[in-house]
């Protein structure tokens, strides 16, 4: 249980208010749609542009949090078309990869967990037994992405990200009580332990093992400024992927890996709260992710609330000043625009440098809800 400061405490109230306030608005013009990010301030809608894009659970989970906060109906009526939408996705197969877990975690499951709607369990037990079959078996890990995403070949590639989608196997194994979908995440959890963070606590993006024999090949750059350096969204995969991870089994190593991640975390964060891209990229261009500030938070949280008194106001009071932060100056409270936070970033060597990101909402969203203690935990 985080026991506040009244001064804290305020300032979750007035955030929780504010979020109300908007997101009553932009649930409204965004009814129909799956967003992505914003173009002039309005919602884009990956329903006309790819339903199978990786972010299209986030919004249904904003509604999922926003219902289980204020039991307004729109919020429900919203999360379901979006779920129904996302039935295209399992119709189709091709084009489905590692991160259904993002995808049906903060929808069906979700709703499955608010409602006991049994569809939306068939879906979610449909997509966990797409994330299982991914599974190698001589590495040990989930594969990341299809022969179509990309020229490399990468079916012996691992990513970090995967470590937030293994709560679905969890689920998976919780709800049918079949220990299967939970031994290939927490496989998947000790290679990831091993081959995904360094001595010092930062985190390789990808790894590429040998897909018939397991041996680690090399590492890449992926997402963040180049390889061995340390994109900060990765760091909070990691971070709050391990937590989870030690939430669902009880395994202390788990823990410990995330306190490592958070250590590292922690201590890279710049004077003034702003999270670059990557804590090892050049001082200019000043490239920055409040996404990762926002995740980096819950992850924060979720370890404060799993540690002794002695220690716990360490990471909560950095996931205060990042959040925080983000209020200050990266959040857009107006009402006519439809996005929450600005200044995400989808990699360093990307387009989508400084832009609003669904997930960077949701994770805001989230951290929250978490603070005043009554969040509704869809990992």
């Amino acid at each position: 249980m985080l026991n506040l400061q009244n001064d804290d405490r305020i300032w979750v109230d007035d955030v929780i208010a504010k979020l109300t306030a908007k997101m009553g608005v932009v649930c409204e013009r965004s009814r129909n749609k799956i967003p992505y990010t914003t173009r002039n301030g309005t919602h884009d809608n990956q329903i006309e542009k790819d339903i199978n894009w990786w972010t299209n659970g986030f919004w249904g989970g904003m509604m999922w949090l926003m219902y289980h906060e204020t039991g307004a109906q729109k919020y429900k009526e919203i999360a379901n078309y979006t779920e129904d939408a996302l039935d295209a996705c399992l119709h189709q197969f091709y084009g489905l990869h590692h991160d259904v877990g993002f995808m049906w975690l903060p929808t069906s499951v979700a709703n499955y967990k608010v409602t006991g709607n049994p569809e939306s369990r068939k879906r979610a037990m449909h997509a966990a037994n797409l994330l299982a079959g991914r599974f190698n078996l001589a590495g040990g890990f989930i594969r990341a992405w299809n022969d179509d995403t990309t020229s490399e070949d990468t079916r012996g590639w691992a990513i970090v990200d995967c470590m937030m989608n293994l709560p679905l196997l969890y689920w998976a194994s919780e709800e049918t009580k079949d220990p299967r979908y939970a031994q290939i995440a927490m496989k998947h959890a000790d290679t990831a332990l091993d081959a995904f963070i360094r001595p010092d606590g930062s985190v390789n993006h990808i790894v590429e093992f040998d897909p018939f024999h397991g041996d680690v090949v090399r590492t890449y750059g992926g997402q963040g400024y180049e390889d061995g350096s340390s994109w900060t969204r990765g760091q909070t995969w990691a971070l709050y992927g391990f937590m989870i991870s030690y939430t669902h089994t009880g395994k202390p190593e788990y823990l410990q890996a995330a306190k490592r991640v958070a250590h590292y975390f922690m201590a890279n964060i710049p004077d003034n709260g702003i999270i670059p891209i990557d804590f090892r990229q050049p001082k200019e261009p000043a490239y920055e992710d409040s996404t990762a500030a926002a995740i980096a938070a819950c992850g924060l949280i979720e370890i404060a609330q799993a540690v002794g008194e002695y220690e716990k106001d360490v990471y909560l009071n950095a996931a205060l000043k990042l959040l925080k932060t983000v209020d200050a100056s990266r959040c857009d409270w107006t009402t006519g625009s439809d996005h929450l936070l600005m200044g995400g970033s989808a990699a360093y060597h990307h387009q989508d440098i400084h832009v609003s990101i669904i997930y960077g909402d949701y994770y805001f969203m989230e951290a929250v809800f978490k603070l005043k203690g009554n969040d509704l935990f869809l990992w």
